[in-house]
């Protein structure tokens, strides 16, 4: 099993290409940024608390992890998660195709429904239709990424044939996970994924999930597993119950403070580091 950082990287904390840099040094093969366009003024989270500081200073992940690329060799460059409802499902396919081939084929594409009502509505999503905007979004990615001339005619995203390069250095096209805890999320993963990014999930579920996965012939599938690094012990029952990766989420802290909690997070996941 991997270990992963998950962190949002803000103008006010660790620049990404520092950060990153650091990651591949201890041995953590991956690093996941999130992404929030903006946090539209009165917005609450889902159980109408404050939405924390960081989610309102975050950078482009696409921008934030070229510059990761340009700081290490082998560190995988993933977002965690793209909110591609939000996003022009054309430009989001060239991004990611020169992310990866910048980095030399190490970009991941994390991709989730989202959350933020506000925020999605000032995209011009249509919150009630945003998980049937995903799967064509989804869809057309792949045409575009593999394809010399693409089209896509559905409900919601419509172009007709055309070009784009670069196409990724990965084939067919860079992983995509799929972000989200619930069903639809699971089963866009069968459906439509290479992997798995959930939020939270238990080592019993994760298993569950492996084996769901295999009965569906997509035994394959990247299944990541957010873990608590006050809880070392649960990094070996994830391990057991079939996880390719765990992530630790880091916090979003100054650049001293995040070396620091780096070299912790690597202490405690020490028997998984390369």
């Amino acid at each position: 099993m991997r270990i992963g950082i998950a962190t949002f990287v803000t103008d006010e904390g660790i620049r990404p290409d520092t950060l990153a840099r650091a990651a591949e040094e201890r041995g953590f093969d991956s690093l996941f940024l999130a992404e929030h366009s903006h946090i539209p003024q009165g917005a609450t989270a889902t159980d109408g608390s404050p939405i924390p500081h960081r989610f309102h200073r975050s950078l482009d992940p696409f921008l934030a992890l070229t510059a990761a690329a340009t700081a290490t060799e082998r560190l995988l460059l993933g977002t965690g998660v793209a909110l591609l409802i939000q996003r022009d499902v054309i430009h989001t396919a060239k991004e990611v195709a020169t992310l990866d081939l910048l980095s030399g084929g190490r970009a991941i594409l994390a991709v989730g429904a989202g959350w933020n009502r506000p925020e999605m509505r000032n995209h011009g999503t249509d919150p009630r239709t945003r998980g049937r905007l995903l799967d064509e979004q989804l869809a057309a990615l792949k045409a575009i990424w593999t394809r010399e001339t693409a089209a896509y005619d559905g409900d919601f995203v419509r172009f007709g044939p055309l070009h784009m390069w670069p196409k990724p250095v990965q084939r067919p096209h860079p992983p995509l996970y799929i972000g989200g805890n619930g069903a639809a999320a699971r089963a866009r993963v069968a459906e439509a994924g290479d992997g798995w990014f959930p939020t939270e999930v238990s080592p019993a579920e994760l298993r569950t999930v492996r084996a769901w996965l295999a009965d569906r012939g997509r035994g394959g599938a990247v299944l990541n597993a957010p873990a608590d690094p006050s809880r070392p012990e649960e990094l070996n029952r994830y391990a057991e119950a079939g996880a390719d990766r765990a992530t630790f989420q880091l916090e979003t802290l100054p650049e001293a403070e995040t070396l620091r909690r780096l070299d912790e997070l690597a202490a405690v996941a020490a028997d998984y580091l390369a």
